[in-house]
Formats: structure tokens, C-alpha cells, sequence
């Protein structure tokens, strides 16, 4: 795997897989993406003043919150986040939001729109599971 860092973020290019990933922050507070090779070779050009904005282009797949302004929470968007990001240290903090929550979050938010597809068929598949019970 190949690794660009910088303040508050990091990026992997795995060759194996053709896929490239992203963190932002770390520890309590961090969110993960799936960005594209221009976002990855791009991210740390000088020019970029915030490379954060670059990644937040990416699709979102996990989110960990604990800012002190409420109880630490955690989002997952996209449930193979760990097959994706292998290399990311997570940690499920505080309440972790349930799937029908989160496919709520997902439809509502413009923000969350590149993760539609994936929850929608994923929620799907739940509910064909339900039924077959």
C-alpha cells in the first residue's frame, strides 16, 4: 500500500485492489472515505490550501464523533468500510447508529448522496432476509 500524509489526513493507493482510500482526523474524531485517483494525486499539491475538502469529495464510509458537544456517537455508511480501509485504526465510540438511522441520514443529506445506491441496496437485502425469517 501506498501512503500520502499530511496535517489531519492521509490517503492509501492499495495496488492490489486498484483502490484508493482517505482519513481525516483520527483518534475519537475520524472519518473515512473512497476517493478517486485524481483526489489521491492531487491532495498534496502545493496549490491545494485544504486538502481535507479535496477527500471530502469522496464517498463517506465511516464516521466517529466525540467533540465534547454531545455524547461520542459513531456512523457507519458503508458496512464493508473495514474490507476497504484495511489499514485504518477504527473504533466504535459511544452509541453506534442503527442501520434503519443511518439509511435515514443517508436519503437526507445532499452531503451523503454518493452512499444512496449502496444503503439502498443493501437495506434491500435486510429486508429480504426479514421476510425469509
Amino acid at each position: 500500500m501506498e501512503f500520502k500524509k499530511g496535517n489531519g489526513w492521509r490517503c492509501c493507493y492499495d495496488p492490489e485492489t486498484g483502490r484508493y482510500t482517505a482519513e481525516i482526523g483520527g483518534g475519537p474524531n475520524h472519518d473515512l472515505y473512497e476517493i478517486n485517483k485524481d483526489i489521491y494525486d492531487h491532495v498534496d499539491d502545493p496549490d491545494v490550501e485544504y486538502p481535507t475538502r479535496l477527500i471530502h469529495n469522496g464517498r463517506h464510509l465511516y464516521m466517529a464523533v466525540d467533540d465534547r458537544c454531545g455524547p461520542p456517537y459513531t456512523v457507519v455508511l458503508d458496512s464493508d468500510y473495514e474490507k476497504l480501509c484495511p489499514w485504518a485504526k477504527t473504533e466504535i465510540r459511544g452509541h453506534l447508529w442503527d442501520e434503519d438511522m443511518t439509511d435515514a441520514a443517508v436519503e437526507v443529506f445532499a452531503s451523503e448522496a454518493d452512499n444512496r445506491e449502496q444503503r439502498r441496496a443493501k437495506k434491500k437485502e435486510r429486508e429480504e432476509k426479514r421476510k425469509e425469517k
